[in-house]
């Protein structure tokens, strides 16, 4: 069980390094996004960082960007998918919707498979109607160098399904992290998202602001950024979707104010790095200034 054309459905923060990643890895990729504009240029941002850390030429970019098609139709852009990657916001909404018709027009032979952050198989699988072809695999933010795929079934999964997207994460570069038990959050967010919520516990209660906590964090653990950079490049969008999820599951007040406190930040379009602000300003955010740690 091979895959030769793959569709990524969504095109933000993640969705986009998904679909790059994978068309610079000789796959044929349909890129599905209601703004198709949008969806190329934050594709076209990560030159930059392909040239800087991974040493690509200009010419070798553009081959992989080659290997890439636009749409904002479903059915065109999954006509002939071996395999879907969904990579659409952190509501379970917009997902049901997605998958329910997806089922409609996908070839039976299509795998699904989301990338959701937060939720886990058995929440999804009851929206689409391959059971057995249905499972999540999980990147990190800036998977060219962060190269790990989390790959996680349910009951359900056809073990052949499972190994064929194993796979596939060897083919594009990425480490495969196996789970073979349901686990909220995977391995790297059952980490992360303690860790960030801490963060944002003490910017919300007025303990320490967003520079502080990072440089407290940076020099004590001699990591090179911080929480609240971490969170620009996750995108606040996503993690207001993301601390909204756990409200309504863990019912606990400090979700509903971390979200409250994100808004007015997303609403004037501090949405983080992609956006060229969120909680530093960028290109150029103070973490990276020499003497941000000295001060």
């Amino acid at each position: 069980m091979t895959f030769r054309n793959v569709t990524v459905a969504g095109t933000g923060v993640l969705g986009s390094q998904i679909a790059y990643q994978t068309a610079l890895n000789g796959f044929k990729v349909i890129a599905y996004d209601l703004d198709i504009e949008a969806a190329k240029k934050r594709i076209l941002a990560l030159r930059d960082s392909y040239k800087h850390d991974l040493g690509l030429s200009d010419e070798e970019f553009q081959t992989g960007f080659n290997n890439l098609t636009f749409t904002t139709d479903l059915k065109t852009a999954v006509s002939d998918a071996d395999y879907v990657i969904e990579a659409l916001p952190e509501r379970l909404d917009i997902k049901e919707k997605f998958y329910q018709q997806l089922s409609k027009v996908a070839p039976a032979k299509t795998i699904f498979a989301s990338n959701s952050s937060t939720m886990v198989p058995s929440q999804l699988v009851k929206y689409v109607d391959r059971p057995t072809k249905f499972l999540h695999m999980h990147f990190a933010n800036m998977i060219w160098k962060c190269n790990v795929a989390e790959i996680m079934g349910t009951d359900q999964t056809d073990p052949a399904v499972f190994q064929a997207v194993v796979d596939f994460a060897h083919d594009i570069k990425m480490v495969p992290i196996e789970i073979h038990k349901e686990q909220p959050g995977y391995v790297l967010n059952s980490l992360l998202i303690p860790f960030v919520v801490s963060a944002l516990n003490l910017w919300v209660k007025g303990v320490a602001d967003p520079e502080t906590v990072d440089k407290d964090w940076m020099i004590s653990t001699g990591a090179p950024v911080g929480p609240f950079a971490m969170l620009d490049d996750v995108g606040l969008r996503t993690v207001k979707n993301i601390v909204l999820g756990l409200y309504q599951t863990r019912h606990t007040e400090l979700f509903k104010q971390i979200a409250d406190k994100l808004q007015p930040m997303i609403d004037a379009g501090k949405t983080g790095t992609t956006d060229g602000a969120g909680f530093y300003q960028y290109p150029h955010p103070a973490y990276r200034d020499p003497e941000f740690l000295k001060k």
